[in-house]
């Protein structure tokens, strides 16, 4: 497991069939993404299923790796660590839960989809607009939408914008900088576009969600 070494390029992905026609990866390297330990521990506690495949969760007790989402009683923090390539995570002896099925891929175009989520939560910070996206990809955007909406039920402009909250949420909860700055650093190119996307997605602002987070951790050591 190494979080902060310069980030690899995507090399070529190896499938083979296994039972009911899913697919089993067979991955050379795994492109890297930006999150660092606790971003991911967060991934796995809520079960988020948007970073399914970007990285694996290895329990040292029970030589088991997952997927985020996996819904399988949470291990204890010491006992985690994180693997961004299956290769690397079967080869230091861990075994795929039966549970969530880390090794099964479902579609031919996840893997390809896949690096595009790689690519968005890299860049973040990015003023990426659709065509950006669609070339780092090679691909057209109007095929990177259709084949991206098929397999997330998002298009990827609302996917960016998901991940550029998670990460706000993220440093809202962890550091003092103020709202003005976490929503520059995320990507978010003007304060009102921030407050109206973490709005929607949370429920609130992000000076209530820092409050409320503030409050939580308060509660917890009464």
């Amino acid at each position: 497991m190494k979080l902060e070494k310069e980030i690899p390029k995507v090399l070529p992905v190896k499938q083979i069939k296994i039972n009911n026609g899913r697919m089993r990866n067979r991955r050379y390297a795994m492109t890297e993404v930006n999150l660092t330990f606790e971003e991911m521990w967060e991934k796995i506690m809520a079960c988020d299923q948007k970073y399914d495949g970007l990285f694996f969760t290895a329990v040292k007790t029970t030589k088991i790796y997952c997927r985020p989402s996996c819904r399988s009683r949470k291990p204890k923090k010491v006992n985690v660590e994180f693997y961004f390539d299956i290769n690397e995570v079967e080869a230091a002896g861990y075994r795929a839960c039966k549970r969530c099925q880390p090794e099964v891929e479902y579609s031919p175009t996840i893997e390809l989809v896949r690096n595009v989520i790689s690519y968005l939560v890299n860049h973040t910070a990015k003023p990426l607009v659709l065509r950006d996206i669609a070339d780092s990809a090679g691909l057209s955007p109007f095929y990177l939408e259709r084949i991206f909406k098929q397999e997330t039920g998002d298009t990827p402009r609302t996917y960016l914008e998901k991940i550029r909250v998670d990460k706000a949420a993220h440093l809202l909860r962890t550091t003092d900088q103020t709202n003005l700055e976490i929503g520059y650093e995320v990507g978010f190119q003007s304060p009102s576009n921030f407050y109206r996307v973490f709005r929607l997605l949370k429920d609130c602002s992000p000076r209530e969600y820092r409050k409320r987070m503030m409050e939580a951790v308060r509660n917890e050591l009464d």
